[in-house]
């Protein structure tokens, strides 16, 4: 079985495993206590802080251990806020965070405070321009993951922790995609990241907080991890992340450009070898093992079950592997195909024979949804006046696009297909299919139920 979903958690690196049973042993004590063995298990502790706060760029004094790296995220933009409330309750967010700050930003509306959302372009990166204008005088906070974890992308933090500092705003770093790989570059405030995506054990994540950030725990008081990640500290899981966490830094360099060459290879392939396929993400600024791709006509569940069945684990930000029927916020911010959405993230150690199998299996796959999809039934086709009307309410992707592209041909050069859907993925769908098949995306129009899309046939 080939593993290609690192993005979501990277395997146990041998690193981690040997560190995580060698200090079982030690490591099992109150490392609060002044005994040998609390003394032996604060040795550990602080070895470990120190080693994770140097990969980090940080002192080991700003560095707090917490139970993950979604509790990190959690307690850091609760903490920044609570910190900084006189100053204003304003949070400023990117459309492609992660799910554990756009979480955090929908508590905080909840309790009062406003939200400044900055949109991406069609690569899914931020325009530093654009948090400067987000910026107002009751700004408390700003976030930005450093790269992002459905599509790659990496975003210009340095850039944008520059306005931040001109303003006087402290900026968040979500760097749990990216620390395996080197520091975040730039002036930010506080960063945290998750220990099982570089290949350390889960449970693990990281909080720095910079000297001179106003701080305030939003959390009974507790004398551990400077009072910011009360209970106590799983010492052997700990030296485990800072130990692998040293060892991937080490070995770095070298990986991510042998990763960048397989992963140009999947997306220089992808499309010569699967037709209507749309490859995602930003082509140069990226992480060095992610690819993401979008296929035409394709159940991204359906197809995520075909390729698990010829040996192969990936992951999908499309609405079709979703009970709500929605697709990504990743694919809906950067206004790209969501359907068939297929995300490669390939860990450390990934072999070039898997990926060249991937790339042979692929085709055959994405066929065999296809041709299931082929010829759904009850498609509905009416004609008001001019207008070609498909018929599509209570149909899930990828049919509403199936049976556009199946009527297109039936419109005269000029002529318009009206496709009725329920489906939120055909907002981005449909014009994503006009813009991949040169055909003319009018706009969406209401309807007595769901919405109607309006499409004219270019040619």
């Amino acid at each position: 079985m080939a593993y290609f979903d690192a993005a979501s958690s990277s395997p146990l690196h041998p690193v981690a495993r040997q560190a995580l049973l060698a200090s079982l042993d030690e490591g099992w004590a109150d490392p609060a206590r002044l005994y040998r063995e609390g003394r032996r298990a604060r040795m550990l502790l602080d070895a470990a802080r120190e080693t994770a706060a140097e990969a980090v760029g940080c002192r080991p004094d700003e560095l707090t251990f917490t139970s993950s790296g979604t509790r990190a995220v959690h307690t850091g933009i609760a903490g920044a806020l609570a910190g900084r409330r006189r100053v204003g309750r304003h949070l400023i967010v990117s459309a492609v965070e992660h799910s554990s700050v756009l979480h955090s930003a929908e508590a905080h509306e909840a309790g009062g405070g406003s939200v400044g959302r900055v949109p991406v372009d069609r690569a899914g990166a931020v325009d530093p321009g654009a948090y400067r204008d987000a910026l107002r005088v009751d700004t408390a906070l700003a976030c930005l993951q450093s790269a992002n974890h459905e599509v790659g992308t990496e975003q210009p933090v340095a850039a944008v922790a520059e306005v931040c500092r001109e303003a006087g705003v402290p900026l968040l770093v979500d760097a749990a995609q990216s620390l395996g790989w080197g520091p975040v570059e730039g002036g930010w405030s506080l960063l945290t990241a998750s220990a099982h995506k570089w290949g350390g054990p889960s449970g693990v994540g990281l909080l720095a907080v910079r000297k001179g950030v106003r701080f305030a725990a939003q959390r009974p008081a507790d004398e551990r991890e400077s009072g910011r990640a009360p209970g106590f500290e799983n010492i052997p899981a700990l030296v485990a992340a800072a130990a692998s966490l040293r060892a991937v830094r080490a070995q770095a360099a070298e990986e991510a450009r042998r990763l960048r060459e397989l992963t140009d290879r999947i997306r220089a392939r992808v499309p010569r070898l699967v037709p209507d396929v749309e490859v995602v993400g930003d082509p140069v600024r990226r992480l060095p093992g992610v690819v993401t791709f979008s296929c035409l006509y394709v159940d991204g569940e359906a197809l995520l079950h075909e390729l698990d069945r010829e040996g192969f684990s990936v992951s999908s930000g499309s609405s079709c592997t979703s009970s709500t029927l929605t697709p990504s916020h990743v694919l809906r911010a950067m206004g790209v195909l969501s359907e068939g959405n297929v995300r490669v993230s390939l860990p450390p150690g990934a072999a070039e024979e898997d990926v060249e199998r991937f790339l042979a299996v692929l085709p055959g796959a994405v066929a065999a949804v296809r041709e299931k999809l082929g010829a759904p039934a009850g498609s509905a086709v009416a004609r008001e006046q001019d207008v070609l009307v498909v018929d599509s309410l209570g149909k899930r992707c990828p049919i509403p696009v199936i049976e556009l592209a199946k009527v297109i041909g039936d419109v005269p050069v000029g002529g318009l297909v009206r496709v009725l859907s329920d489906d939120e993925a055909a907002r981005l769908d449909i014009p994503a299919w006009c813009e991949m098949r040169d055909q003319e995306y009018v706009g969406e129009e209401p309807a007595e139920r769901g919405t109607a899309y309006v499409v004219r046939r270019a040619g």
